[in-house]
């Protein structure tokens, strides 16, 4: 099984220039490891509306690769979203959706999530309609396959709409429970995405995203 800090570790390795949103239990580890403008903390509101809120940016940005560093938790809190991912007439090709499943909502003391032995993440998005799904539980495996999967976007076919272009991508990473505190904007955290407002934050990716047109 993946320790959470470990596989952050192996996605930052792996990462160039694409947007990251992280939230919850994934904000803070990750903070620890990259300063990117394109880092953004969906936290302070909306809580497990980050996979959505990604969603709009691939959209928006169709030609900008869009991570989400989303937990279990935070998905089953807004699990239509990966029917709406799918659902849509042209699915991004930019959008790599990881899950970090750990089985509890972690930040709010490790309660344990709906769910049952048979439950599988992968068997979700399949049944949604993504046709790129993977699922890790060991460091090596996942650090020889990232950069297949983020790369695989990069075909010659890369433009929005275009039917032959890669869809989006779902990724469970089996990872360890931890005791991560609420990542609170104003708890005093040392790390600059989650030491000013949301709105601030969104602003500074919008800027950030507008420089690269």
């Amino acid at each position: 099984m993946l320790e959470k800090e470990e596989c952050l570790a192996i996605i930052a390795k792996h990462r160039t220039d694409e947007v990251v949103v992280t939230t919850m239990g994934m904000s803070v580890p990750w903070a620890k490891l990259s300063t990117h403008p394109l880092d953004y903390a969906s936290v302070g509101s909306a809580m497990g509306h980050a996979a959505d809120f990604a969603l709009g940016i691939a959209l928006a940005k169709p030609m900008k690769e869009v991570i989400v560093l989303n937990g279990d938790g935070s998905m089953l809190m807004c699990l239509g979203t990966l029917a709406t991912i799918t659902g849509l007439s042209a699915p991004p090709s930019n959008y790599t959706l990881f899950v970090c499943d750990n089985g509890t909502y972690e930040v709010t003391g490790n309660q344990p999530v709906p769910g049952n032995r048979g439950f599988s993440w992968p068997t979700i998005a399949k049944g949604v309609g993504f046709q790129q799904v993977y699922e890790f539980e060991e460091a090596d495996a996942l650090d020889a396959a990232l950069p297949e999967i983020l790369k695989r976007r990069a075909v010659k076919n890369h433009a929005y709409g275009d039917e032959n272009a890669a869809g989006p991508v779902f990724v469970n990473l089996k990872i360890a429970q931890a005791a991560e505190p609420p990542p609170d904007r104003w708890g005093g955290f040392p790390y600059p995405y989650l030491q000013e407002s949301l709105a601030v934050s969104t602003a500074k990716l919008r800027r950030a995203l507008a420089k690269e047109c």
